[in-house]
């Protein structure tokens, strides 16, 4: 596992690297969080270089996570990264979605956000790369019980890389993860 000093987007493109090179190796998908495509951009690049021709899958954010009825990713942006063979997945987080919606209300911790909290202790991007594969499963993006690169970020950019057997999120505890490729260490504030 490569243990990068800072979190966030100034190791994306070492993140696509090591997630292209493992995918490559390896003949799997790639899953990766992003909300304007930037990610996306990144791994096609690396893709391109290093001869990958596997799936690529985008999970996105929904609409209205910053402003009601629209999304961060542009239709254009959109267009273009489906005519690049990218498959997208927008959907409601797995690992807050609407159970959010029940605790901002009603206050307190409910079992899915604990779950998402146990998680980030490995580092958000690994509560990140979780949910994607989780949503990509649910979406038949991906074959649930099969392996997959999974991407996440934190501090604003993808920097965590893992080897996740994904479920559905209905059998959320059937996920495995199985390797940690590359995440900041948790040292940084």
């Amino acid at each position: 596992m490569i243990v990068f000093e800072k979190r966030g987007l100034v190791n994306l493109e070492e993140t696509a690297r090591i997630a292209v090179e493992t995918a490559r190796e390896r003949s799997l998908p790639i899953v990766a969080a992003s909300n304007t495509g930037r990610t996306i951009r990144a791994l096609l690049a690396e893709a391109e270089k290093q001869g990958y021709k596997g799936k690529i899958v985008m999970v996105s954010h929904v609409y209205g996570f910053q402003k009601p009825n629209v999304n961060e990713l542009s239709d254009e942006e959109r267009r273009s990264l489906r005519e690049a063979g990218v498959v997208i997945v927008t959907a409601a987080h797995a690992l807050s979605g609407a159970e959010r919606g029940i605790s901002s209300v009603f206050k307190g911790a409910y079992p899915v956000e604990i779950v998402a909290h146990t998680l980030r202790m490995f580092g958000a991007g690994v509560k990140v790369a979780v949910e994607c594969a989780l949503m990509a499963a649910d979406s038949g993006a991906v074959n649930a019980g099969e392996p997959a690169v999974c991407l996440g970020g934190s501090g604003g950019g993808t920097d965590t890389a893992c080897i996740i057997l994904p479920s559905y999120t209905a059998k959320l505890f059937d996920t495995k993860i199985s390797e940690i490729l590359c995440k900041p260490g948790l040292m940084e504030g």
